[in-house]
């Protein structure tokens, strides 16, 4: 059964997933056109991290990092096995919940314009392509993307 939880990045699951992720983002994209978060920088208090597992078995990550007036997906990533078992949607719905909880009216993300499942994944889930935001350095690998949330009460009356 697929579970998704606030977990600690450093912890050896999660890490193992993260240092998996960093390796393909160094062996895909040029060093400059890289900003994933490093573990220190997932404890922070800005950030919400989550993590999916089946038993002990952390299959996939996530995390929330809020920014002034929106709240940005960071640091998915789905292990290859797990890959097509609904993991990062089920991570993605966690991110989006969490965002509402902390009432942030927009998501926001940053990828790489080479990893076609994650585009197609943010598609799905009504993510549009936006504007470079934030700090990120203008690139020819980024796609940056957005998604307007609706407030928790809207959603609860509906229901």
């Amino acid at each position: 059964m697929l579970i998704i939880e606030p977990a600690d990045p450093a912890a050896l699951g999660p890490r193992a997933l993260l240092e998996a992720s960093h390796r393909l983002m160094i062996d895909t994209f040029p060093a400059d056109d890289i900003y994933a978060l490093d573990i220190a920088d997932l404890q922070g208090a800005d950030i919400r991290f989550f993590a999916a597992r089946d038993g002990a078995e952390v299959l996939g990550t996530g995390a929330l990092a809020l920014r002034d007036g929106y709240g940005e997906v960071k640091s998915m990533f789905t292990s290859p096995a797990a890959r097509g078992r609904g993991v990062a949607a089920a991570l993605l719905r966690q991110i989006e919940d969490t965002a509402r909880a902390e009432a942030l009216p927009l998501l926001r993300l940053e990828t790489g314009e080479a990893l076609d499942a994650a585009i197609r994944l943010y598609e799905r889930h009504g993510f549009r392509r936006c504007a470079r935001f934030g700090d990120y350095a203008p690139n020819e690998t980024s796609v940056f993307m957005e998604k307007s949330l609706e407030p928790l009460e809207t959603l609860e009356t509906r229901t």
